[in-house]
């Protein structure tokens, strides 16, 4: 690998390099995260519909969002009618602003069920649960995610159905004071949510300094795994 293709290979942000028809070619590290987040073929239309309509580059000022992605702009560039390729300009991410989560070694299943117990007293909610059985326990303050948790739940509890995913994102991770962990994420999906809770579901993740991403019908909440 060239010294300019290790530049590219380690960006920040992600480049993509698709054929004519829309396959991906090649991609760095970052661009892998992010097709973790949005599918290649959503990629390739943004790049298709902002590409110069002629040979050269883009630069173009826009607002994206997947998932815990969030871009300011791309630059689109082609020489060619064979390949195209795209540049995402990241926003920093709370990997870089956030503090290292404090707190007791906990087990995050036992927190979760006695979220549910708690939540199912006199309602008609059926809860379901996936979850990753090798989730280690992990550094959080207690009393502060299971008030996370307990809003996240009152957020659906106009559903009949709430599943509460618990799983590894693999390929992720965080970096506090150049030590690097992995990520996992409790993820809460209903056919809707109640929007009235995002403000306090966003103060609430803040106060655990976690991440926490709002949609219709889903929050997910992306947890470190500090486990020392």
């Amino acid at each position: 690998m060239t010294f300019d293709q290790q530049w590219i290979e380690y960006d920040f942000n992600p480049f993509i390099l698709f054929s004519a028809s829309g396959k991906v070619l090649s991609l760095n590290t970052e661009a892998q995260y992010l097709l973790g987040a949005a599918e290649p073929s959503v990629i390739y239309k943004i790049a298709m519909a902002n590409a110069n309509s002629t040979f050269g580059f883009k630069t173009t000022f826009m607002d994206l969002e997947f998932g815990r992605f969030k871009f300011f702009g791309i630059t689109v560039g082609y020489e060619d009618e064979e390949q195209i390729g795209i540049r995402l300009y990241q926003l920093p991410s709370f990997q870089f602003t956030k503090q290292k989560p404090e707190g007791n070694l906990v087990n995050v299943y036992t927190l979760i069920d006695l979220c549910i117990s708690s939540n199912s007293i006199g309602s008609t909610v059926k809860y379901l649960k996936e979850l990753d059985p090798s989730i280690p326990e992990i550094r959080l303050q207690a009393e502060l995610f299971i008030k996370l948790l307990n809003k996240t739940y009152q957020a659906f509890n106009d559903n009949e159905t709430v599943l509460t995913r618990l799983y590894f994102r693999v390929g992720e991770h965080i970096k506090y004071e150049g030590e690097k962990y992995s990520l996992f994420a409790v993820e809460f999906s209903a056919p809707a949510l109640n929007r009235k809770y995002a403000s306090e579901l966003a103060r609430l993740a803040e106060e655990n300094n976690l991440s926490c991403d709002i949609r219709d019908s889903k929050v997910t909440i992306n947890i470190p795994m500090i486990t020392k």
